[in-house]
Formats: structure tokens, C-alpha cells, sequence
């Protein structure tokens, strides 16, 4: 058979082919005369052949093949034979294949060669791919290379002892006084391998820290003498002396040092000239640098080496290499929380980053600014977010949104600065906004109350010119809705108001709702809004009546339920109208979200726990609980129990003197859940099993000192013994009557129950009403009577009244 091609000749014939094909074809001619030749075995070119194979599956090609023929090599006593039978084992074989095992004999005696190169080809063979069982096996043997007097062998067996303790830890013991021997080792290359093989013990083991802790000032020197010796051409890597030592050194010293503050004092001085004295106008200096910083931040350090580490990350952001910019932020972003001061000295660069071209680093950048937020600094750092926002690129919004969000909330100095900051948002990445934006703003708005008129004008006049934001216009329309009153009066007095009229606001409602911009929801918002118009825009009540039942046979259920149930108010209903579409009552977060922030005479407090009484009482709706002077067993739900107003129950036996009530067993409501205020209201044409009769003529409960109180009965045909009375609360003085609170009180054969009240505010001159109402079961059709307590303020000081009613009407008890 003739000699085989020669590698050279093999590589240059590959690199030949014109194409894909022409590589293949070659390839498979030449492994097909290296498998002839090995089923001839032949020893005189099988080294020649492997070392081809070895080439083909560097280039992808499978030579699997060519195993066994690694092991016969090894097993050779030529060193050129072994070193290309062990190079081979470590590309072709890895511990899942069974073969490896039969070159395990092969390694343990090359590990007692007489020739320090087999010696170490056997220790970086073990090192790259022995198995667990073969690392059990030689461990004996490496452990006593480790003590070799040649300091090439030391290395090598260095090397090869990390890989035993990372498949075998538990033979980690065995490595250890060898190891801190090594560590006194005057060779750079074996110092360099023992400082690795420490590390490599101690992520294994954290009970070796206590051991290896005790050559901490050895290292320290180590590390000495590496800065402060001179030129070394062994060594120098761009004027700096072994910086791989150096990292390796300063990586076991942040392990070493962590948590304990002996070796931290130990490292402080060292770590502090490594800062001052390491050149940084090369890469290689600000490797030997971060990992100073990283050490630094890991140990219990000094607050001036803190300082100074940080300082040198701020110097990294100045660093044209993006790479080193990136690793400066990421280390800024974990000290921000412990080094709050020393980061805030480099905010403005950090804010320059924001306007890199590489998007790692402005998200770290972006990150990086929002944990650098604080009470202080937040109105700058905010207008340079908002900037950012309105230039950055889509992937960064909606992040970028949702830290505003969290931000503003937290350290707002003002609430009209807070609103500002998100309508701001809304208009800018309204579509990026995380879901719960719309009703956080609600909310926030709601317990404005004096910026209520600001805030409707603002949000007016953003969607009078642009209605893409979804979240901005929902918002927007809820505003609308609730303070339409106040966006066309002159309350609010700034420059950039705007005169509306009640048609302009009805045509921006309407155009929302016809829009195909507009989501479902948005349309829903819009519906209702343009709804509690009817009862704000007194001239444009027709108008909202079309509007709203163009929509009784829209497509979408939802839109088509609404409509029809808005119509039934406006067409059988009309006179519960004003009271079901008064102004939401204050929308307080849950205790989940932390202290409720409320406003009481115009001022924002902050509580924790409950409020006082008098705070309650505009608060939680400001209705008292006739069940509980009843002592009725089952109470509405919607009437608050927790909170006892003191006057509220004070004078119970005034406000129950000469009637007969009931006990407290006799007189609980069934266990049934509480009906809402439109329970039994049918749509025109369906078939409800309840309706009521309005046949019942109204009475004037109360009239004195401007305040005027009057009944409407309703009486349900599913259960002619239940009454419902409909409370209006009227005030025809010049001035608003606040906390306004009702008590009811029906002798014993009765039962009542009272829902919650429209509000607590009694607008003056008749400009609006209070509602509420009354659940009254008759069972044995007795003459109805009830004695009322009043409360309530008017021109800032507390009234109080009682009233007998004795002269219902004849319908409302037959």
C-alpha cells in the first residue's frame, strides 16, 4: 500500500476546493484510506493518519472512527506517538463513552514516567476529560506530582487537581496541605495554578475558608510584589506584571474576605495601592481595576475604599470601549443600594449614557437612573427620563414608563407635579403603559379634590388633539364624566385655559366613541362619561338621550347593555337619575398598597392606621348604619362597621324614644346578599320577574332651614310587603351643607335597611341633591311611622335635628 499524504499536503488539498462539494468529496477519499490503513494495522503511519482525523473533526467532520487507534498510540513508548494518541483522546473521546476507561492504566503509568513532557501530557489529558471514576482512581497520583520538585510537573498537577475536585469533591481533603505549600511557591506559572486550585476548593467547601484564611497575608505580599516590581519581560503584559496572577490573587482575596472583617483589614491597605498605582490607560489595567472594584464591593471594606472604587467605575464610564462602559453601570447598579452617595457624585454621567447608541447600555443606563431617584433629586431626574422617553426607541418604553410610574409615586413633592409627571407619560407612551396605569391615575386624581378643575381642563385639551393614547383618553373621559361642571366653569384660572362649551365637550365624546382608534374599553369609558354628562350639562340633556340610544343596538354586548340601561334612566327612571350618577365618592388604594393617602380641608395627610373619627366621616361615605342601632344580625355590606362615628350612636335612646323596636333576633334580615340600588329595574320589553309600582304619590319628610327632605315610594311586585323609599336631600341656602348624615328608626313590627348615600355634600341654591335609599319590609301591614336624626354642617358649625313621620301615605303600608 503506498505511504499516506502527508497533513500538510491534506490541509493545502482542502483548502483547495472550490467548493462545499469538492471538500466533501476529498475528505471522504481520504478517510476511506485511513480506515484500509487501520484495518491493516499499520503502526508506521497510524500517528501520520490520527493526526489527519484530527484535523477532519476540527472542521466538523465525524472521526469517531479513529478511538481506538488514540488508545493504541498512547500506549506507544515513542513521545511522538503519545502525543498525538493523547491529543486525539481529548478531541475524540469524553467521559460518556466507555472507551475512555481503558486508557485508565495508560495514564497511571505515564503519571510515574521518568520524562517530565509524558508526565505532563497525562496530567492535561486527566485534567480535560477524566471521569469521575478515573479522577477516584489517579487522584493518588496527582496529589504526589503536587509535591514534584519540578515546577513544570507542579503546575500541571495543579491544574489537573481542579478537575478531580469538580467531579469529585469529596476528595477535596486530601488536596489540601499540598495546595498551601504551593502557595509559597516562587514560580509564577505554579503560584498562578495554586491560587486557582484555592478558589476551586473553596466554592466547593466553604469550610476551607477558615483554613485558607490563615494565608491571606501571604497573598497580600504576593500581590505586593507584583506592583511594585520592576520591569519583567517573563512577565509584562503591556508594562503591567503578570496581570492574570494579579486577577486570580485579588479573586481569592474578595472569597477570603467576605463576611469576615480580620482578613478585610488584612486586604484593605494592598487593595487601596492596587487602586492608586495600576495603569489605566490600558485594557489590561482596567481588568487588574474591576477586579479591585469587585473585591472592594464584596468585603467588609472601608467607607474610603468604597469611595474609591466607585470612583474608579465613574472614570470607566468616561472609557471609549463600550465594553467597559457596560461593565461600569452593571457595577454601579449593585453598589447604588449601599454606596447611595458616593454613586449620586456621577449621576450626570450616568445621565449622558442615556444617549449611547448601544442599547445594552442605555437599558443599563435607564436602570442605573431610577435607582439614583430620590426625594431630592426627583424633578431633574424625571425631566431627563421624560426626554429619554420621548427618544427612545419602542423596546424602552414601556419599562422606561412603568419607572417613572414608581417613582413618581414615591417621591412626588407635590400631587400636581405627580399628575403632571404621568399625564405627561400617557401623552408621550400612552400604548407602552403597564394595564393598572388608568385606574392608579383615577385613583390619584379622585383624592385631589383642588386640582380636580386643572386637571379636567389639561386632559381636555390633550385629547382635543390627540386620541391614540388609549390610556390617556380613558383617563381623560373619566375626568369628563365625573368634573365635566367644573371644565365649563371659570374655577380654574391659569393662562392656558380654554372656554368650552357644553357642545365642544359632547363632540370630543362623541368623536371618541365613534373612532376607530378607540378600544372597547375606551368606548365604554366615553358611554358613561357621556351619561353623567346628562345630569352635569343641564341645556344638553336631549342630545345625551340620542347619543346614548344610538347605542341600544350597537354589535358589542357590553356597549348595547349599557345603553339600554342608561336609557331605562333616562325614560322610567328619570328622577333616581341625579342620585345614581352623582360624583364617585373618594377611591382609596387597598392595604396592600401601603399607607392611604387622603385629603381632609384641602390639605394631603398620610395616614398608617385608622383615621380619626371626624376624618371617617368623609371618608367612608359619611352614612350612618341603621342596622346596627337596630342591632340587626345581618348588615349591608356596603355600610362600613369598623369605623364608629362618636355622635353617630350617642344619642340612640333620643333617637328611639317612643318607638317600639324590635329584638335583635326578630328584627335581622334574612342571610340573603344585599340587592344593589337598580335590583328589579327591567329593560323595556324583557320579561323581569320584579318590577315596581310608582303609584305611590311623594311626601315632604322634612323642610326646615333651607334644607328640604323628600320621600318617593316604589314598591316591588315580586314582594309587595317591601317598600323602597328614595331620600333626596336638597339645600336651598347660599351655603354647601357638609357631612351630612341620616339616621333611621321603624317601630319593632317593621324591618329596615339603609344603603349607602350618594354623597355627604349638599350643593347650595337647589344645585344638586343627596339620595339614598330605604328598604322597609311591612309584613303584618301596619300604619308606617319613623322618627329621623339629622346631622350635618352648614356655615362651620354642627346641626342636629330629630323629625317625626307619622303621615305616609295610605298606598305605602296597604
Amino acid at each position: 500500500m503506498p505511504a499516506p499524504v502527508r497533513l500538510r499536503e491534506l490541509i493545502r488539498t482542502i483548502r483547495a476546493a472550490r467548493t462545499q462539494a469538492e471538500e466533501r468529496e476529498v475528505i471522504q477519499k481520504e478517510c476511506a484510506l485511513i480506515r484500509s490503513s487501520f484495518r491493516e494495522e499499520d503502526n508506521t503511519y497510524r500517528c501520520r493518519n490520527v493526526a489527519k482525523l484530527i484535523y477532519m473533526h476540527m472542521l466538523g467532520y465525524p472521526a469517531h472512527f479513529g478511538q481506538l487507534e488514540c488508545l493504541k498510540l498512547i500506549a506507544s513508548q515513542r513521545f511522538t506517538d503519545k502525543r498525538i494518541g493523547y491529543l486525539g483522546a481529548m478531541l475524540l473521546l469524553d467521559e460518556r463513552q466507555d472507551v475512555h476507561l481503558l486508557m485508565t492504566n495508560c495514564l497511571k503509568n505515564d503519571l510515574s514516567h521518568s520524562t517530565q513532557f509524558v508526565q505532563g501530557l497525562s496530567l492535561c489529558t486527566l485534567g480535560c476529560m477524566g471521569s469521575s471514576d478515573m479522577c477516584r482512581d489517579l487522584a493518588g497520583e496527582v496529589e504526589k506530582l503536587l509535591k514534584n520538585s519540578n515546577s513544570y510537573i507542579r503546575k500541571k498537577a495543579a491544574l489537573a487537581a481542579v478537575h478531580v475536585i469538580r467531579k469529585v469533591p469529596e476528595l477535596l481533603e486530601m488536596f489540601l496541605p499540598a495546595t498551601k505549600n504551593l502557595l509559597n511557591d516562587k514560580n509564577h506559572g505554579v503560584l498562578h495554578a495554586a491560587v486557582v486550585l484555592v478558589i476551586e476548593m473553596c466554592k466547593h467547601s466553604p469550610d476551607t475558608h477558615a483554613y485558607f484564611r490563615k494565608v491571606v497575608p501571604q497573598l497580600v505580599k504576593s500581590l505586593k510584589n507584583l506592583i511594585m516590581s520592576g520591569y519583567s519581560p517573563e512577565h509584562d503584559v503591556s508594562g503591567i506584571s503578570d496581570p492574570f496572577l494579579q486577577v486570580q490573587i485579588l479573586r481569592l482575596l474578595r472569597i477570603l474576605g467576605k463576611s469576615d472583617d480580620e482578613a478585610s483589614e488584612q486586604m484593605n491597605d494592598i487593595l487601596a495601592q492596587v487602586a492608586t498605582n495600576t495603569e489605566t490607560s490600558k485594557n489590561v489595567g482596567n481588568a487588574i481595576l474591576y477586579e479591585t472594584v469587585l473585591t472592594v464591593m464584596d468585603i467588609k471594606s472601608e467607607s474610603g475604599l468604597r469611595v474609591l472604587a466607585v470612583n474608579i467605575l465613574g472614570r470607566f464610564l468616561l472609557n471609549n470601549d463600550k465594553n467597559i462602559r457596560y461593565v461600569a453601570l452593571t457595577s454601579l447598579l449593585k453598589m447604588v443600594q449601599t454606596d447611595h452617595n458616593a454613586v449620586q457624585r456621577h449621576r450626570s454621567t450616568i445621565v449622558d449614557c442615556l444617549t449611547d447608541l448601544d442599547v445594552s447600555i442605555k437599558r443599563r443606563a435607564m436602570d442605573l437612573c431610577f435607582a439614583l431617584v430620590n426625594g431630592s433629586n426627583v424633578q431633574g431626574m424625571m425631566k431627563e427620563l421624560l426626554y429619554f422617553l420621548d427618544h427612545c426607541d419602542p423596546e424602552f418604553k414601556a419599562d422606561c414608563a412603568s419607572g417613572i410610574f414608581l417613582a413618581a409615586e414615591k417621591y412626588a413633592p407635590n400631587k400636581r407635579w405627580h399628575i403632571d409627571t404621568i399625564m405627561r407619560v400617557l401623552t408621550t407612551a400612552g400604548g407602552y403603559v403597564r394595564d393598572d396605569s388608568v385606574p392608579l391615575l383615577i385613583q390619584l386624581i379622585s383624592n385631589a379634590n383642588s386640582l380636580h378643575a386643572y386637571i379636567v381642563q389639561k386632559l381636555y385639551q390633550a385629547i382635543r388633539v390627540d386620541i391614540s393614547q388609549q390610556p390617556l383618553v380613558q383617563v381623560a373621559v373619566w375626568c369628563i364624566g365625573e368634573y365635566g361642571d367644573l371644565l365649563l366653569s371659570a374655577e380654574f384660572e391659569e393662562e392656558s385655559q380654554v372656554q368650552v362649551t357644553e357642545d365642544e365637550v359632547l363632540d370630543v365624546l362623541e368623536k371618541i366613541l365613534q373612532s376607530s382608534l378607540s378600544a372597547l374599553t375606551t368606548r365604554e369609558y366615553a358611554l358613561t362619561a357621556i351619561m353623567k354628562l346628562s345630569t352635569r350639562l343641564q341645556s344638553s340633556t336631549n342630545r345625551i338621550r340620542k347619543a346614548v340610544s344610538i347605542y341600544g343596538s350597537s354589535l358589542d354586548v357590553e356597549l348595547q347593555q349599557r345603553a339600554v340601561e342608561y336609557s331605562a334612566l333616562f325614560m322610567r327612571f328619570d328622577h333616581m337619575r341625579p342620585a345614581l350618577l352623582e360624583r364617585m365618592p373618594l377611591i382609596q388604594k387597598g392595604a396592600a398598597n401601603g399607607p392611604v393617602q387622603t385629603v381632609v380641608n384641602g390639605e394631603e395627610k398620610e395616614e398608617g392606621g385608622s383615621l380619626p373619627a371626624q376624618e371617617q366621616l368623609s371618608q367612608q361615605a359619611q352614612v350612618s348604619n341603621l342596622l346596627d342601632l337596630l342591632d340587626v344580625s345581618n348588615p349591608a355590606p356596603s355600610v362600613p362597621q369598623e369605623s364608629k362615628v362618636p355622635h353617630a350612636g350617642g344619642e340612640l335612646l333620643d333617637l328611639l324614644d317612643g318607638l317600639n323596636l324590635p329584638d335583635p333576633q326578630s328584627s335581622g334580615l334574612s342571610g340573603a346578599q344585599p340587592h344593589l340600588v337598580l335590583d328589579g329595574i327591567a329593560a323595556p320589553n324583557s320579561h323581569s320577574t320584579v318590577n315596581l309600582k310608582q303609584d305611590i304619590p311623594s311626601i315632604i319628610a322634612y323642610d326646615q332651614n333651607g334644607l328640604k327632605i323628600e320621600f318617593s315610594f316604589e314598591r316591588s311586585k315580586a314582594n309587595t310587603n317591601m317598600l323602597f323609599i328614595t331620600l333626596r336631600a336638597s339645600n336651598s341656602t347660599e351655603v354647601d351643607m357638609s357631612n351630612f348624615i341620616l339616621q333611621a328608626a321603624v317601630p319593632k313590627s317593621f324591618q329596615l335597611q339603609l344603603m349607602s348615600p350618594s354623597g355627604s355634600n349638599i350643593p347650595a341654591r337647589n344645585s344638586g341633591a343627596v339620595t339614598q335609599l330605604m328598604r322597609v319590609l311591612n309584613t303584618q301591614k301596619h300604619p308606617l311611622r319613623m322618627r329621623l336624626k339629622l346631622m350635618y354642617n352648614h356655615r362651620e358649625a354642627p346641626i342636629e335635628v330629630m323629625a317625626d313621620i307619622n303621615e305616609f301615605p295610605l298606598q305605602a303600608w296597604e
